[in-house]
């Protein structure tokens, strides 16, 4: 069954909260284009068929077919996704991941925070974005690089809390390097 306006509502819904911490963490712009594709045909449609409240719809499509449509042109169109940055190695002959422009892990950051906040709801704590990015394979498929940066910033979250977080953020150059010491000691807790 098809819920149009309920995926609009909690895509709507996300977009808002990330637009939110990309002007915490000093990238508003970015935040007000964060995730436009979504409203397109090609990912609006699929969405509001697989939609299911509480995870993403991707998934759902993904169990159903072997693969989600709306994913494979989501992630081809917005670069705040490490799946975005892979490109071709003569050297190794594969696929291989690439080092993630600064910016873009900011918006990472400020996105899978925002995903957390809707799908969790109330059960929501500071915690879960990085207890969630270890217990999926996402950081052995980014460059290493960007996932300690990206986990690192986690662990800052968990810890001392968002305010903190942005707080270091916004201290940043969203168009310079990564910075040369992790922003947080990253702990196994």
């Amino acid at each position: 069954m098809s819920h149009p306006i309920k995926h609009f509502l909690v895509i709507t819904r996300h977009r808002h909260r990330v637009i939110v911490h990309c002007f915490r963490a000093g990238i508003g712009l970015q935040g007000l284009l964060h995730d436009l594709s979504k409203y397109s045909p090609a990912e609006f449609f699929a969405g509001a068929h697989y939609f299911q409240g509480r995870r993403s719809p991707n998934a759902a499509e993904r169990e159903e077919k072997g693969y989600s449509s709306a994913w494979m042109h989501h992630k081809g169109r917005n670069r705040h996704h490490f799946e975005y940055w892979r490109d071709f190695s003569e050297l190794e002959k594969t696929n291989v991941p690439i080092k993630m422009p600064l910016r873009f892990v900011m918006e990472m950051f400020c996105d899978r925070v925002a995903a957390s906040k809707i799908y969790r709801g109330e059960k929501y704590d500071n915690n879960h974005p990085l207890q969630y990015f270890r217990s999926g394979p996402d950081r052995n498929e980014m460059h290493r690089e960007t996932a300690l940066l990206l986990e690192s910033l986690f662990c800052m979250l968990a810890n001392e809390g968002e305010d903190a977080c942005f707080a270091y953020l916004r201290s940043l150059d969203p168009r310079g390097e990564y910075p040369k010491t992790l922003p947080y000691p990253i702990t196994k807790s």
